[in-house]
């Protein structure tokens, strides 16, 4: 069954604010078939801010600075870079001084939008919202992972950027031991795949494909799924690392830029690991072809053939 993480998490919200007086849903003229109920049966608790993401930043900000646990939801790269002074300074900064429960909710990360070309393509979120300081960035595979994430929304009181895919997806088969690791794991031996967000979609069907094609090698590549991109359980990570000769990343993000890529390649460095490391995401430039995601990753050597032929001479 494939779902889409918007309408599962906002499935969940919509329960929560049935018991729980102090939530807030603030939308910037941004809609979704399970937000009408919230919209409906909470109107008091809803606001629609308009096309106005950065007054969306500041009316959560005054809400969260009264106590209330508050969701900002808008089209991904609006909510992140349009209004990125107001995220840095209002909830990045204040947030070290005051206690401050903004939820970011973007849909449309990576590719999502893929026929919509580069204005609502987002490659640089993930570099440039790790890059504040006091922001959890939390980047999810499929809609289960949405569903937990739920809670921490509401426990957790910080800032956090929740990154969604915009397309229906279906639900990974990887067991997840604690949540609050930051990634869940499938064991391999040799090669493994660091990836997020939609990329670990596309890196456990690579897997699945290399066992049943090329069975006869006995090709077990590792996957980490890491949906929690800040605070991770580092150690934890650096020990399912170890296990391999080599580590291949997977983003729909910009390379060498702050975002995947340079955080394991930090880890790996700061661990002292002699590991070899391949990292597949977008060069520096944007893609004006129109295409689906699978042409738009082929434009930028991250194809499903490239990265699936990498790991047969990798592991050969």
């Amino acid at each position: 069954m494939k779902k889409t993480m918007r309408d599962t998490f906002l499935e969940e919200i919509y329960l929560k604010m049935k018991n729980n007086k102090k939530i807030f849903f603030l939308s910037a003229d941004f809609g979704a078939p399970a937000l009408d109920k919230i919209r409906d049966d909470f109107p008091t608790r809803f606001i629609n801010v308009g096309i106005a993401e950065q007054n969306l930043i500041n009316v959560a900000t005054g809400l969260a600075l009264e106590g209330f646990c508050v969701y900002a939801y808008a089209i991904a790269p609006f909510i992140t870079m349009r209004c990125y002074e107001q995220i840095r300074v209002n909830l990045a900064i204040l947030s070290q001084l005051r206690d401050l429960n903004v939820n970011i909710i973007g849909v449309g990360a990576g590719f999502s939008y893929d026929m919509s070309g580069p204005t609502h393509h987002c490659l640089e979120d993930l570099n440039i919202l790790n890059t504040l300081a006091n922001i959890e960035v939390f980047s999810p595979s499929d809609y289960l992972l949405a569903k937990d994430y739920v809670n921490t929304t509401i426990e957790d009181i910080h800032p956090k950027y929740i990154r969604f895919d915009a397309k229906p997806l279906q639900a990974l088969n990887i067991e997840n031991q604690n949540f609050k690791d930051g990634f869940r794991c499938i064991d391999g031996k040799k090669v493994c795949i660091i990836s997020t967000g939609f990329m670990s979609q596309k890196a456990f069907n690579i897997i699945e494909d290399l066992k049943e094609k090329e069975e006869d090698e006995n090709i077990e590549v590792g996957l980490i799924d890491l949906y929690i991109l800040k605070n991770f359980n580092k150690e934890q990570l650096i020990q399912e690392i170890e296990k391999y000769d080599y580590i291949l990343t997977m983003q729909e993000g910009f390379l060498s830029s702050g975002g995947l890529d340079s955080i394991i390649l930090n880890l790996i460095n700061n661990s002292d690991l002699n590991k070899k490391v391949i990292n597949y995401g977008v060069d520096n430039k944007y893609t004006f072809e129109i295409g689906d995601r699978e042409h738009l990753h082929q434009l930028n050597n991250m194809g499903y053939s490239d990265i699936y032929k990498k790991i047969v001479t990798l592991v050969k």
